[in-house]
């Protein structure tokens, strides 16, 4: 399975689990297992993705646009999320002080992985969840930034 591929499948992981894997199930009307297979990057599943359809109607009640995100980025484009999506933090001082806890919870698992001379998939998999995490908080300091430029 190419890096593409993986990509996706990724972020199809995220926006299940940013919605709760029960409550995207109700949402799309698909079954645990299915949705599994979306995100799964056992060979048998490589060539099974999520239909728009139903990333369209996850996106709708996530947090992130998580998979709008990574195809935008796969194709060279930036995503604006539209400001009604916005997280807990209040202010731009909130967002600096997020940014600098993830950043800090990013270079702690680099740190831990590159402990050995090698990065393992697992601990690939950490580091790319918290580097979404902190893209998330990136997103929502430029939405206020943007407020109050305008």
């Amino acid at each position: 399975m190419g890096t593409t591929n993986r990509y996706l499948k990724k972020h199809t992981e995220a926006l299940v689990k940013d919605v709760g894997v029960e409550a995207a199930c109700k949402i799309t009307g698909r079954s645990k297992a299915t949705l599994g297979r979306y995100y799964s990057d056992a060979e048998e599943h490589s060539d099974r993705y999520m239909p728009l359809d139903a990333v369209a109607s996850l996106e709708a009640v996530a947090s992130f646009p998580h998979v709008t995100q990574a195809l935008a980025e796969i194709n060279g484009n930036t995503l604006e999320v539209e400001t009604g999506r916005r997280g807990n933090a209040t202010s731009v001082n909130t967002n600096v002080v997020a940014l600098a806890q993830r950043f800090a919870m990013l270079m702690g698992e680099y740190n831990q992985s590159i402990e050995d001379g090698v990065i393992t998939v697992t601990e690939a998999k950490r580091m790319l969840s918290e580097t979404l995490e902190l893209q998330k908080v990136l997103v929502e300091m430029k939405l206020h930034l943007e407020e109050e430029v305008t």
